[in-house]
């Protein structure tokens, strides 16, 4: 039945974009990475450079996850840009990862158009490039997500998330120092 509704649903989403009910559009927006047609998966319209409108599959991914373990490796190498977007006031009550950039969730979008001075006067760190590695991190992995789909949305390729957060990192901090 639920199968159903969703072909149904799917079937009339085609037909409006084969009639460019939304200009810009054709059926192969909504074709996934395999050039197959996708009907049951959540897909998020994304405006893209000269007005035409992307379909994008914002389905979670466990490529995007980092581990514990990754993230020190990370931080060690100097290989990516720790974004932590919790609250200040979050980060002086319970700590936060070393090396990491506080960029609260609700700025995360604009502050990803700054520019390379404007961002490193308002947050202290190096804006990361569209290309350059970024891992996102909150207190338990849920406004890391978010952060994580708006900085896809604006063209950055290879962003990460670190799904633990801060109670990941404390943890496994704690642990470390008692051994």
């Amino acid at each position: 039945m639920t199968m159903n509704n969703c072909l149904k649903v799917s079937r009339s989403m085609f037909r409006a974009l084969h009639r460019n009910v939304i200009p810009g559009c054709s059926s192969r927006t909504l074709m996934n990475s395999f050039w197959t047609f996708s009907p049951c998966v959540q897909y998020t319209p994304v405006v893209a450079c000269r007005g035409r409108i992307q379909w994008r599959n914002f389905s979670s991914s466990k490529e995007s996850d980092v581990s514990y373990e990754q993230l020190k490796k990370l931080l060690a190498a100097g290989a990516a840009s720790v974004i932590d977007v919790r609250e200040p006031w979050e980060l002086r009550e319970y700590g936060n990862i070393p090396g990491s950039i506080n960029v609260p969730l609700g700025q995360v979008s604009n502050a990803l158009k700054l520019s390379a001075e404007e961002f490193q006067e308002r947050y202290g760190g190096t804006m990361p490039s569209q290309t350059e590695n970024i891992v996102f991190t909150c207190l338990a992995g849920v406004r890391s997500k978010t952060a994580l789909d708006t900085a896809t949305s604006l063209g950055y390729s290879n962003v990460q998330h670190y799904p633990g957060g801060w109670k990941d990192w404390a943890n496994h901090e704690i642990l470390q120092t008692k051994e």
